[in-house]
């Protein structure tokens, strides 16, 4: 099985979707994952550019207290609305848990 299917299915698992197949879909038809929340797209790389992994470890190593660790992508010149929010995955899941729980 190719690593990015391998990839796609065990993210599904763990956020509770279900991995949508390629076949007959088109670009932006549908997301890799379904999901009741989220529209999920799975990225699988050999390498993450290093400067992102640093940018997550300075917060990781900055946080205190349970707080999520999180960096922020913002492209100069873009709606700071726009820019992205990396964490990592575990987080994340504890993040939406949380969310799911207060009733919110």
């Amino acid at each position: 099985m190719k690593s990015w299917k391998q990839a796609e299915r065990r993210i599904a698992e763990i956020l509770g979707g279900r991995r949508v197949p390629v076949s007959g879909r088109q670009r932006g038809d549908a997301p890799d994952i379904e999901h009741p929340a989220l529209s999920i797209e799975v990225k699988s790389r050999r390498a993450i550019p290093a400067w992102i992994e640093d940018a997550l470890e300075q917060a990781q190593s900055a946080s205190r207290d349970g707080k999520v660790p999180v960096c922020v992508l913002h492209r100069d010149g873009n709606r700071y609305a726009d820019a992205l929010v990396i964490c990592r995955l575990s987080e994340f899941v504890k993040l939406t848990d949380e969310s799911e729980g207060s009733g919110e």
